[in-house]
């Protein structure tokens, strides 16, 4: 799994289980690979490239991502039926038609000498779905004791059981902001917020990002990089606040965002899992809980789940598609049906 927030590639050696209908899992041995800068910036700036040179990139972003694999299965003397890959999300405009993750299955298949299972997305755009998000069948069958699921990766997206169907949807920005303002500082985050905490909260910036349309929108919905760069960042770049106060103001209003879309739902009180790098950062936790209605409990899980439960689900989807079930709910992505997704590729 690799997140728009651009943090770097998790792996996760996971093993699912299902009795008398109910699915289990347990994260048997886990791994985060921090983005070299180079590496970074080209991912970063892919969605400038020419199509030759990304066209390029994909076949070497997978060569790569299988030597991880292979490393990571060497390292922890692993036996694994296949290797689950999300990839690295260049383009997302579903109402467009199109969804790009880079990361290309043979090269994987052939660099990691594994079976290979990726492509999730695109199926589901094509039968007029959002392509995302796709986590929440992982919610629904791995994580169903909660009323709520919020992961805060770089967008932050929130599942639930709403008329015995699941809904999802992308509520907005998440780290992909906080990043966008530490990164120019020589800072990869902001260390448990505290820089955050040190500023105060603008309210012009503040209503500003409030206003932004895309938050008026009702679900399916679903966003990425390009909404960021075209509608967040001149925001944040034109802002004239001091670093700490702009970032403080960034970290209100995610927390303001997630707490309105779970005030809009009849589901007011429950507990509300948090996922995601997000859930790291202290402050954000904070201003979410003064935010949220008072009923509803926010659960911050342990550091395993924090981290790698986006890389767990995509195991598991690829687990359904190994199935031929289900993993792509149309209730989710606003498709015109369920469907199986992802493309399977052997080793040559």
């Amino acid at each position: 799994m690799s997140g728009t927030s651009l943090d770097g590639l998790d792996i996760a050696f996971c093993e699912f289980k299902k009795k008398e209908g109910q699915w289990s899992f347990k994260l048997n041995a886990s791994k985060s690979i921090i983005y070299k800068k180079p590496l970074m910036q080209v991912l970063k700036n892919s969605i400038q490239l020419p199509a030759l040179e990304l066209l390029l990139l994909n076949n070497e972003y997978g060569q790569w991502l299988g030597e991880q694999v292979k490393t990571f299965v060497v390292e922890n003397n692993i036996k694994a039926d296949f290797v689950s890959s999300h990839g690295h999300t260049v383009f997302h405009q579903p109402e467009k038609g199109i969804t790009y993750q880079i990361g290309a299955g043979q090269e994987i298949a052939n660099s990691s000498g594994m079976m290979v299972i990726n492509d999730f997305r695109t199926l589901d755009v094509s039968l007029d779905g959002q392509g995302a998000p796709l986590v929440p069948i992982g919610d629904k069958h791995l994580f169903s004791e909660y009323d709520f699921c919020l992961n805060l990766g770089g967008i932050s997206n929130i599942s639930f059981e709403y008329k015995n169907e699941r809904i999802a949807y992308d509520i907005g920005v998440a780290n992909m902001a906080l990043n966008h303002l530490t990164n120019p500082q020589g800072l990869s985050f902001d260390n448990n917020g505290d820089i955050a905490r040190s500023g105060k909260r603008c309210d012009h910036l503040f209503h500003q990002l409030n206003e932004l349309p895309y938050y008026k929108q009702t679900f399916p919905k679903s966003t990425g990089y390009e909404w960021f760069c075209d509608q967040v960042a001149p925001i944040l770049d034109n802002d004239n606040n001091k670093f700490e106060d702009k970032l403080c103001t960034c970290v209100h209003h995610i927390a303001y965002q997630v707490a309105e879309e779970v005030k809009k739902h009849p589901l007011s009180e429950g507990r509300l899992l948090v996922t995601g790098g997000g859930a790291n950062n202290l402050y954000l936790m904070e201003t979410l809980q003064q935010y949220l209605p008072a009923e509803v409990e926010l659960v911050i899980p342990n550091k395993s789940i924090i981290n790698f439960k986006e890389a767990i689900v995509f195991a598991f989807m690829g687990v359904l598609k190994h199935l031929n079930e289900d993993n792509c709910l149309k209730s989710v992505t606003g498709a015109f049906k369920n469907s199986c997704s992802g493309v399977v590729f052997n080793p040559n």
